[in-house]
């Protein structure tokens, strides 16, 4: 997400950097160049507007002008406002109702709401500690109650049992009553979308909305709708009383217009980015974090939380012993590569650090890219146990063997040995506290202090 706006504005800041001083020109200059790159992210020209107006008088500031580093004040000062534009603190999903709490889900069909639902639902089930029941108000979309429960059944969350024929005002009044029932304390609505807002969508929102009295009513958008979505936020902020907005495939959102348009127009915090299909691809929206991300300063608080979440503990304590020992093999190897795919890849881990678009430009002059994991890992699973546990057998025909059962070459195998090689003698020096050992590496001894 931000990809396009990102890489635009680290071209921006570079230039406005190497400044020694800003005159009015120059700075006129920059807000040209961002206003170009919000309007080409498909943020809404309104937002485009008022953000250039906050952000010019400070940047023409005299503090501004006689600052020894210009260039940076003025980064400084569209983070602000970007985080201002975005909302200044996460927000968190009120629960703080009479359990039961229901939150109802709203938003134009094909936005992933029921998708979303589910998402929500294990996410306050994991992090609030809250049991949860979903319940599907959509008897129009064909399949649509069907889906929410096989979600549930898959991930195992609860869901109101389907009642063929019953209307999403009685749908309410059940689930309320059967959460109450069974212990549930909290109850997620997923109401029914259309492909596009009108007068019977709005006045059925409005009856649920009287009969269940949501903690929250939370908006459902597709980010690649870009300037629509704001459009879609400002409806629906007019007809309900709009709590929270969560975008979906944010991660396939190169321009990231939409995050910035809809929590302007709409008044009410972005609490949630859906980043993948998975039920785990749901993420807090944080949005200084968010601003750093598109001003291309990384966000490495977010990348340490992913790995915690995401990487297998029991394995990393495992290969940590290993290291201690001075072992390495290539099923650590293997392993290692598995957890980054667990984390996105290459490109998942690279959207969460500093100077992104520079780190891509190397490696495509270098020929990286995310097939280099899936054929590492098709090289070691086509050696057998013997040659992973001690790669120095191998030998000119194992090579060809493993080449042909992996579908690559004897060069690409060769690449992996050396790269493992030079692994496997970084992972022995560490394991000894060999500080010279790190330094001739290219790894400072008070880096690696830190590490230990």
């Amino acid at each position: 997400m931000f990809e396009n706006l990102t890489n635009k504005f680290e071209e921006i800041f570079s230039s406005l950097k190497k400044a020694p001083s800003l005159d009015e020109k120059q700075v006129d200059e920059g807000l040209k160049g961002i206003r170009l790159a919000l309007l080409e992210a498909d943020v809404s020209i309104d937002v485009v507007k008022e953000f250039i107006s906050r952000v010019k008088p400070k940047a023409l500031g005299q503090e501004i002008i006689r600052s020894t580093s210009p260039g940076d004040m003025v980064v400084k000062i569209v983070y602000d406002e970007i985080v201002s534009f975005l909302g200044d603190k996460n927000s968190e999903i009120s629960l703080n109702a009479v359990p039961p709490v229901p939150i109802m889900l709203v938003g134009l069909q094909g936005s992933g709401k029921t998708t979303t639902t589910s998402k929500l639902a294990k996410f306050l089930e994991k992090n609030n500690k809250k049991k949860v029941m979903m319940a599907s108000l959509d008897v129009y979309r064909p399949a649509a109650q069907e889906q929410l429960r096989l979600l549930g059944e898959q991930n195992n969350i609860e869901t109101l049992p389907i009642i063929e024929g019953q209307l999403p005002a009685d749908i309410c009044r059940r689930a309320l009553s059967a959460a109450n029932l069974n212990g549930c304390e909290v109850v997620l609505f997923d109401t029914a979308g259309r492909t596009q807002i009108d007068f019977q969508m709005m006045n059925e929102i409005k009856q649920i909305e009287t009969i269940i009295n949501p903690a929250e009513t939370i908006l459902v958008a597709d980010s690649l709708t870009g300037q629509v979505a704001a459009n879609v936020a400002k409806e629906f902020k007019n007809t309900v009383n709009l709590s929270g907005i969560i975008l979906t495939r944010a991660d396939g959102d190169g321009r990231g217009g939409a995050a910035l348009s809809m929590k302007y127009v709409a008044e009410v915090p972005i609490k949630f980015l859906g980043v993948g299909e998975k039920i785990e691809n749901f993420e807090v929206f944080h949005p200084d974090r968010i601003a750093n991300r598109i001003l291309g300063m990384g966000d490495i608080v977010s990348l340490v939380e992913k790995a915690s979440e995401d990487l297998d503990q029991e394995n990393l304590k495992k290969t940590e012993e290993k290291l201690k020992k001075g072992q390495f093999s290539m099923e650590d190897y293997l392993s290692q590569l598995r957890q980054m795919k667990k984390m996105g890849g290459i490109e998942g881990i690279m959207s969460f650090l500093p100077g992104v678009s520079k780190i891509k430009s190397q490696m495509d002059q270098s020929g990286i890219d995310e097939k280099i994991i899936t054929q590492n890992e098709a090289v070691i699973l086509s050696m057998t146990k013997q040659e992973r546990e001690n790669p120095k057998i191998i030998n000119g025909s194992r090579k060809k063997r493993i080449a042909n059962g992996s579908g690559t070459d004897i060069a690409t195998i060769n690449k992996l040995l050396k790269q493992f090689k030079m692994m496997s003698e970084m992972m022995k020096k560490m394991s000894k506290g060999n500080m010279k050992g790190m330094a001739d590496k290219g790894i400072p001894p008070e880096l690696f202090n830190q590490l230990k």
